[in-house]
């Protein structure tokens, strides 16, 4: 039976695992080795359609490896933990950089190149090359992020491991996401996207291009784009609220590297910062 197979039986059967089931146990981690070395994703972008392909019986995997291993105390230095997986370890080998105060999860993926200051990656996560997890940001479960991606000073990238379909968030290569802001629930950065400081994310959340005022396709901050918070009027039977959007205010030519200088120029034209 193929891999895929064999986890979709197993996970069909979940309640009746338990920790003492060795040979289901060396199956489901096997699984998260391959997801740990980057030979296997939780999802990808379909090149012919551009859309999220979620693989579900990686995320079945994922799932299952919970109920699969007990509680495991570790220590790392004067750190103790207690937790059903345990950290990735052998970072210099991988050429991944990382500061003091960060940590990833065992089943993520850090590309060479990759710099984790103070901040936290979980399972099933992936980080392409030469990307900055800056400090006291977070990758959420199974979220897909680019190459030379940059995610700023406390920045939340959410994760996503039930319902197995469910897609995880994606940030495209070259994408900068400015501190403290908030992407979750699936929801798409395009590649070169500039996404400036406290911005909330979500599918739901309306994406206005203020050049034309057009509402563009929800869930996705297009490529190339400089995208802020803002809000935009609506009428209920208690009164007129703002209610929160997304506004496109710039665009950047496709490849296009702005220095942070040129992007705080950028933004404080329109009340905003990285």
């Amino acid at each position: 039976m193929e891999a895929a197979d064999v986890i979709g039986e197993l996970y069909e059967r979940r309640l009746s695992l338990s920790p003492e089931d060795v040979e289901a146990r060396k199956t489901v981690f096997s699984v998260l080795e391959a997801l740990d070395q980057g030979t296997v994703r939780v999802a990808e972008i379909d090149p012919v359609l551009d859309e999220v392909v979620v693989h579900e019986w990686v995320k079945q995997a994922i799932l299952l490896s919970f109920r699969l291993r007990g509680l495991t105390r570790t220590e790392a230095g004067p750190f103790e933990f207690v937790d059903r997986l345990p950290l990735k370890a052998d970072y210099q080998s991988k050429g991944v950089r990382v500061v003091p105060g960060a940590s990833a999860r065992f089943g993520s993926y850090l590309a060479p190149g990759v710099t984790l200051m103070p901040s936290y990656v979980n399972v099933g996560a992936y980080v392409g090359a030469d990307t900055m997890v800056d400090t006291w940001a977070t990758v959420g479960s199974c979220a897909q992020i680019g190459e030379r991606v940059h995610l700023s000073g406390g920045v939340g990238i959410g994760g996503v491991l039930e319902p197995p379909q469910a897609a995880p968030v994606v940030v495209g290569d070259e994408a900068f996401i400015g501190s403290r802001s908030m992407v979750v629930e699936g929801a798409r950065v395009g590649t070169g996207a500039v996404v400036g400081a406290g911005v909330i994310f979500t599918p739901s959340i309306a994406i206005i291009d203020v050049a034309t005022g057009e509402e563009l396709p929800r869930g996705r901050i297009p490529d190339w784009s400089v995208a802020v918070a803002g809000t935009r009027q609506r009428d209920f039977k208690g009164g007129t609220y703002g209610l929160p959007a997304i506004l496109i205010i710039g665009r950047l030519e496709e490849g296009q590297r702005h220095q942070k200088t040129e992007l705080n120029a950028m933004l404080r034209d329109h009340g905003a910062t990285l």
